[in-house]
């Protein structure tokens, strides 16, 4: 008995035998058999984890080859690992036998996706392993880098990828076979690059667009022509589309109908963060019945279930690995142009979701929307064209080579280039001018471009408009008191004749106060958060459209816009209070007459009127007037006699903030004075009306919201 107690104690085991039962419970195999098992079960409850499930084919795979090649092992040791990968290896085969999508993931040459690069790599850590290079992902330009390890799958996501573990590829269309091998040994891209770098003058840069048709849109919007043509293309069928019309054409509209026109829902819309607001706002109003949902941050509130969802480039880092499997059947690029240096981090990120993307659909709509496709030099259409999928790295994609060899020529022939930039044009080039479709777009336009401020500001600023509302509801109130206590008055629902006299007190208050507590300080707070965002926006202009007029109306957001335009290596002339009449006229002369000069930077006050600007047709409102009258002005300076082009004044809104309301506000007035008098100024719309309206209307909300 004590004999085989002391058996059982395992004092008398020997080495071989511990040997054998720490290898049991350490190494790769363990986090395997654990791994397979929940992936069994999630298939068993109808949910599908193909990267984790491919992770374990893998790892099984390298694990029983360093097993076979593992001299330290006895026979006995290695046939019992293997025993072990083999119970594995059944329960992969088994739950793939459940869900036949599985069995791809099982061949050899089965592509890792970025996914599946992140789990294997978890569970090498996790036997306490080394992870292997492939952990690391290969970069296009020849480099190597690990992806960000900010990677985040916001918690929404999740439940949409549970809802919906399997998303069915489509690949009803193949690519075209290729009937002639003539430029087989070719080297094409060159070519087609010099085709366009030395085009014939005059030849067209937009493909053949089919007659507009009519189309269902939302009550008050209708489509100008150039815009319905685009819809029209997709409409037939066409899917890729390097939109490069001029700024102030709607490529926004024209792209979100496109989506709508090709179902190519959910959609992914990349774009820059000083637009990303906008986006949003127009996606709602021209596609209503679709949701939208805007990526923040690490898309803690993001909603994985909308239609459309929008993620600007300097947080893509963070989403690709979701992004890449959430079953995106469009994709739009705006301000394409960001992404023509390949060896940056947002081109790679953009082709490698581009590139996912077709992998699961065999036509998705892929769009490039830019006013300047070529910046620096013809070279930067590379990126455009890749993220098309009209060309890869090397050589021209399937459907630009298959028009290609119909032309029966090679780039010895004279005749090739213009055929081949002809081709490359059919593949989806829309370019329009402002003067070329004038006839479809007003003279003049006013429009709204809000932007979202930063974090720390956004904070401070709503949190100071909720103390200016707080007073007004405490004044109105001590109003209130005092009626019932010296006149016996009873206030039922909101007084709207004393919320207009609180207004009228806190303004007058106002006026009189130094301190910053008030409106005025709070609107100029609000232009100076916005500054930098407004310039850059500026900026994107001068790159796309050529000259560009910016108002602001404190100096330091004068010197902000400055500073901007300096890092960007854009020159600028500035027109100031402060300034003599021989600088300000050397500054406009500059302007006018140079063409190196991108922007001026004007004070609204003191260039707002007298002055002539008729040589650019994009004005940036970067602060909010307080009349509809000064604002017109200075849009006046360059929407003038003389002036060639439809002029656009894009006015910057600080979202979530007080500015929304008084850009409301002068627009309503506005169109008051324009209903009552025809033919009168504007002037009839005076400082302290806007003023007071938008302190009345604060108050007017705070009360209303207390119930």
């Amino acid at each position: 008995m004590a004999a085989q107690g002391q058996r059982r104690s395992g004092s008398t085991r020997s080495p071989q035998r511990n040997r054998r039962r720490a290898q049991d419970n350490e190494g790769i195999i363990p986090v395997l058999a654990k791994a397979v098992r929940a992936v069994e079960t999630g298939v068993q409850k109808g949910r599908v984890e193909r990267a984790r499930f491919q992770v374990i084919a893998l790892l099984v795979r390298e694990e029983r080859a360093r097993l076979k090649g593992d001299e330290s092992l006895t026979d006995a040791e290695r046939d019992a690992q293997l025993k072990r990968l083999d119970g594995i290896a059944t329960i992969l085969a088994q739950t793939a036998a459940r869900e036949p999508s599985l069995f791809a993931l099982l061949a050899e040459d089965a592509e890792m996706t970025e996914a599946t690069r992140h789990f294997k790599r978890e569970m090498q850590l996790a036997a306490g392993l080394e992870p292997s290079a492939d952990t690391v992902e290969p970069r296009r330009n020849g480099a190597t880098a690990v992806r960000s390890e900010r990677q985040v799958v916001p918690q929404s996501v999740i439940r949409a990828q549970l809802a919906n573990p399997f998303m069915v590829p489509d690949f009803s269309a193949a690519p075209p076979r290729i009937q002639e091998h003539r430029l087989a040994g070719w080297e094409l891209i060159g070519p087609l690059l010099n085709s366009f770098e030395h085009a014939t003058p005059g030849v067209s840069s937009c493909m053949d667009l089919p007659e507009p048709r009519p189309a269902m849109l939302p009550a008050g919007l209708e489509l100008m022509g150039h815009q319905a043509r685009l819809v029209a293309a997709v409409g037939d069928g066409h899917r890729t589309f390097l939109l490069a019309d001029e700024p102030g054409l709607g490529k926004t509209a024209q792209s979100l109908l496109a989506a709508h026109a090709a179902a190519a829902y959910p959609l992914l819309v990349v774009v820059p963060n000083v637009v990303k607001t906008n986006w949003a706002r127009e996606a709602a109003r021209w596609t209503p019945s679709k949701t939208v949902s805007v990526v923040h941050g690490d898309g803690l509130d993001v909603d994985g279930f909308a239609d459309i969802i929008v993620v600007n480039y300097e947080i893509l880092d963070r989403h690709v690995g979701w992004i890449g499997e959430h079953g995106f059947r469009g994709m739009i690029v705006d301000e394409a142009h960001f992404i023509k240096n390949k060896k940056s981090q947002r081109s790679q990120n953009v082709l490698e979701i581009a590139d996912r993307i077709r992998r699961r659909v065999a036509r998705p709509l892929m769009m490039a929307l830019t006013g300047t496709p070529l910046i620096n030099d013809v070279d930067d259409f590379r990126t455009i064209w890749q993220f098309l999928g009209w060309i890869d790295e090397k050589k021209p994609g399937p459907l630009l080579m298959a028009k290609l060899e119909e032309n029966g020529m090679t780039p010895a022939d004279f005749g090739f280039y213009p055929a081949a930039r002809q081709a490359v044009v059919d593949m989806g080039i829309v370019r329009r001018r402002k003067v070329d479709v004038a006839a479809d777009i007003p003279a003049r336009r006013i429009a709204d471009l809000p932007v979202e401020l930063d974090e720390a500001d956004s904070r401070s600023i709503r949190d100071a408009e909720r103390e200016l509302a707080a007073r007004l509801v405490k004044r109105y109130d001590s109003a209130v008191e005092a009626r019932r206590e010296h006149r016996g008055v009873e206030v039922d629902g909101i007084d709207h004749e004393l919320v207009r006299r609180v207004a009228g007190w806190e303004l007058a208050d106002a006026e009189d106060d130094s301190s910053g507590d008030n409106v005025f300080a709070m609107v100029r707070r609000i232009g100076r958060a916005k500054a930098a965002l407004a310039a850059d926006y500026a900026a994107q202009l001068v790159r796309s459209a050529g000259k560009v007029v910016f108002f602001a109306k404190h100096l330091d957001v004068m010197d902000t816009a400055a500073e901007v335009f300096a890092k960007r290596d854009i020159r600028y002339t500035e027109i100031r209070g402060d300034q003599s009449a021989t600088a300000r006229t050397k500054a406009i002369d500059a302007f006018v007459k140079d063409p190196e000069v991108g922007v001026i930077v004007c004070s609204l006050t003191a260039a707002g009127v007298g002055i002539n600007l008729q040589v650019a047709s994009n004005v940036v409102l970067s602060e909010l007037s307080w009349t509809n009258a000064e604002q017109t002005q200075a849009i006046d300076r360059v929407h003038r006699i003389g002036q060639t082009e439809p002029v656009t004044a894009w006015r910057i809104i600080a979202a979530q903030t007080i500015d929304a309301r008084i850009a409301d506000l002068i627009d309503s007035k506005a169109g008051l004075a324009a209903r009552a008098l025809d033919g009168a100024t504007e002037e009839e719309t005076t400082t302290a009306d806007v003023r007071l309206e938008a302190l009345v209307s604060l108050l007017t909300d705070s009360l209303a919201a207390r119930g």
